[in-house]
């Protein structure tokens, strides 16, 4: 028996046995990409043409662009209250999330200055009086002969001055709800119609008028969180398309799946040097209370893209300064293509050359198709070199 033989009896016998022992042949290994001139071509059956997802180019029309954003509160609808004298709270009649009414009352202290000031408006009262029955003896005196003009003249103009001083002295006791007499009780009182969304007293604590202002919270706020306002950080390319009364849909974590429509109100007049952005104030309706003030948000802006075609942003490369896209003219065929960008968004891109409309884009895992042809062409010899090898 022949060398050769034998081995193909043992090759058979050995394939006879793994049956015997239900062993099975392993599979073939799949075909390799192969790439012909710029194209890489995959065999019918590929697994990894399951990764390469597939879109067609669209025509330009509008790109969606998010924008950093963030809820505020109101403040067309919204009151912060001070204390306009100092005082220790004495009692507080209201809490966070009660609706409010104007002119009701909110807290009370016992302030010694504003009782200062309601013992002016008594001071007054009394001097008014005063210089009243002055004014009427000096009447009476000059029509008997008995003073001079200029007396009478002098207590007129007394009188007239302790009129304004009352006014004057009245006045500031109402504007900060107190009435006739000497209590020293503030009353702090809402002046719109609204909700309290913040409280910043304690039963006992010592209020003074000079914590106030920016950086100091508010003893009280109110306000109607039926509207918020919606502060967008926009890019310096986006100022043509954020115009007053500009639509946008706001995107928040708390509701996936779920957008809230809003306006642009008011542009700001100054660009940021050091971000490039600009801050637009945007209103959107809260009619079923879900959002709140503080909430962070994306703001989806739409941009027409004018002439060119969109493509989602996943399909676009970046090589250097040059932008390429993967193409499938056929299935299981991809090559390499630049193009030319326009308007780039967070999920759609604007290809104003080298794409058509209708064409099949790659746009998920376009990057391993792309690693995959570099090495492809790294390790790939010209078919003119093979043809010649024996």
């Amino acid at each position: 028996m022949t060398r050769l033989a034998v081995l193909a009896g043992a090759v058979a016998l050995s394939a006879g046995l793994a049956a015997c022992n239900g062993e099975s042949a392993a599979a073939p290994a799949a075909a390799e990409a192969v790439l012909q001139g710029q194209q890489l071509i995959f065999p019918a059956g590929h697994p990894q043409l399951r990764l390469l997802k597939l879109e067609p180019a669209r025509p330009g029309g509008t790109v969606d662009v998010p924008l950093s954003a963030k809820l505020v509160w109101n403040e067309d609808r919204t009151q912060r209250i001070y204390p306009a004298f100092a005082g220790r709270v004495d009692r507080i009649a209201t809490d966070i999330g009660r609706v409010v009414k104007p002119g009701q009352v909110l807290a009370e202290l016992a302030s010694p200055d504003f009782g200062a000031a309601q013992a002016d408006a008594a001071r007054a009262e009394a001097d008014q009086a005063l210089t009243h029955k002055q004014l009427q003896r000096q009447r009476e005196l000059l029509a008997a002969g008995v003073v001079a003009q200029r007396d009478f003249e002098q207590a007129q103009a007394d009188a007239a001055r302790a009129e304004a001083e009352l006014a004057r002295a009245r006045a500031r006791v109402r504007m900060y709800g107190g009435g006739s007499g000497v209590n020293q009780q503030l009353a702090l009182r809402a002046g719109i119609a609204g909700t309290v969304v913040e409280r910043n007293l304690n039963p006992g604590q010592e209020l003074r008028p000079d914590q106030s202002g920016p950086g100091v919270p508010a003893v009280f706020v109110i306000s109607d969180p039926g509207t918020l306002w919606v502060q967008i950080d926009a890019r310096e390319s986006e100022v043509g398309t954020l115009q007053p009364g500009s639509a946008f849909e706001l995107e928040l974590a708390a509701y996936p799946g779920r957008r809230f429509e809003g306006r642009v109100t008011a542009l700001a007049d100054v660009i940021d040097p050091s971000t490039r952005t600009i801050k637009v104030r945007g209103a959107v309706a809260n009619a079923e209370r879900l959002l709140k003030a503080e909430m962070l948000a994306t703001a989806h802006v739409q941009r027409a893209a004018g002439e060119g075609v969109v493509v989602p942003a996943g399909a676009v490369l970046l090589r250097g300064e040059k932008h390429w896209v993967f193409v499938s003219p056929r299935p299981g065929v991809f090559e390499l293509r630049e193009v030319q960008a326009g308007a780039m968004g967070a999920q759609q891109v604007v290809l104003r050359r080298g794409l058509e409309v209708g064409e099949q884009v790659v746009v998920e895992n376009a990057l391993l198709l792309d690693r995959q042809m570099a090495a492809a062409q790294a390790s790939a010899q010209p078919v003119s070199a093979k043809a010649s090898q024996p």
